[in-house]
Order: structure tokens, then C-alpha cells, then sequence
């Protein structure tokens, strides 16, 4: 099917972005750290939150909220950032909530549905059905591409999950 389940073995790093769960591949993540001071970098997308310090390495930091045109929300003591190891480099994601390791079986997970126009689809892996939810399951290599990092203009939406 694909490498979730070859090279992950269907292992999801799971987080909160508002109510709904995502997840993505845990061989994608390097760390997980508290929230902590971003330095911003001007003439950068809205959802560019900046670059970070994190011992002695500057990572660039996305925010996922203004990324998928959510609603901003205040950080709070469990937003956190997790670093993601992105073609040899290392990129910084905000989530409001880390819920941390689940593990999907294969027949529990769906590709992507058909959904209305202004989703953009291939920022989705696919959908896994766990027992009284379902967790959205990003394609992070096209998240982070350097086309998904282009500003979309503002009269129109790029995502709304």
C-alpha cells in the first residue's frame, strides 16, 4: 500500500489541531519540545511562525493551524512543536495537543476520500478508523514541499479540514 505500513508498520504520531486528531508517520518525527521562544522572519508566509533554537540548530517553524486556515488559538501549556525530519532537513510543526504514539492496522485505513473542492487533497495521506474516531493522516512531504510553502492568495482558501 504504501510505507505507513512497510517502513512505519502503521505507527502514527498523533496530535490535536482544535477537535480534530491528525497524524503523521513516525518515522517523520525527530522530537517533540515544549513550546518556546520563535524568533519571526520577516517577508515569510502567515503560517512561517518563524525559526527556532533548538541546541544550536535553527530550525524554520510552520504553524498547522494557519497553514490549513483554522481559526488561531493562544498557546497553551500543551501546544508543543514537533520536529519533523523533512528531506534532510529539519522543520518545526506547532499542535495544540500531542497525543502521541497509535498504531493503525491496515484494514482500518482508508486513502483519501473525494471531498469538496477547496480541500487540498494531496496534503492527506489517508484516514484511519480507529474505534470512536478518525485520524486525519497528513502527507507531510506535501505539506512541507516548497510548493505548499508559497502563500495562497488571500481571496483563496487553500485547505479546510
Amino acid at each position: 500500500m504504501n510505507d505507513l505500513f512497510e517502513n512505519s508498520e502503521g505507527k502514527l504520531l498523533t496530535f490535536l489541531l482544535g477537535n480534530q486528531e491528525y497524524g503523521i508517520k513516525i518515522l517523520e518525527a525527530r522530537e517533540v519540545v515544549g513550546m518556546m521562544h520563535i524568533d519571526p522572519v520577516p517577508h515569510t508566509s502567515d503560517f512561517m511562525k518563524g525559526v527556532i533554537n533548538l541546541r544550536g540548530k535553527i530550525i524554520p517553524v510552520i504553524d498547522l493551524r494557519s497553514k490549513f486556515k483554522m481559526p488561531q488559538a493562544a498557546p497553551t501549556n500543551e501546544t508543543c512543536i514537533i520536529v519533523v525530519d523533512f528531506g534532510n532537513a529539519l522543520t518545526g510543526i506547532i499542535v495544540d495537543f500531542l497525543i502521541g504514539v497509535t498504531r493503525i492496522e491496515e484494514v482500518s485505513f482508508e486513502e483519501t476520500p473525494q471531498m469538496s473542492a477547496n480541500i487540498r487533497a494531496e496534503f492527506i495521506l489517508g484516514m484511519a478508523k480507529l474505534e470512536d474516531r478518525v485520524v486525519i493522516v497528513l502527507e507531510l512531504k506535501n505539506v512541507l514541499s516548497a510548493k505548499a510553502m508559497v502563500s495562497i492568495p488571500k481571496n483563496q482558501p487553500e485547505i479546510a479540514l
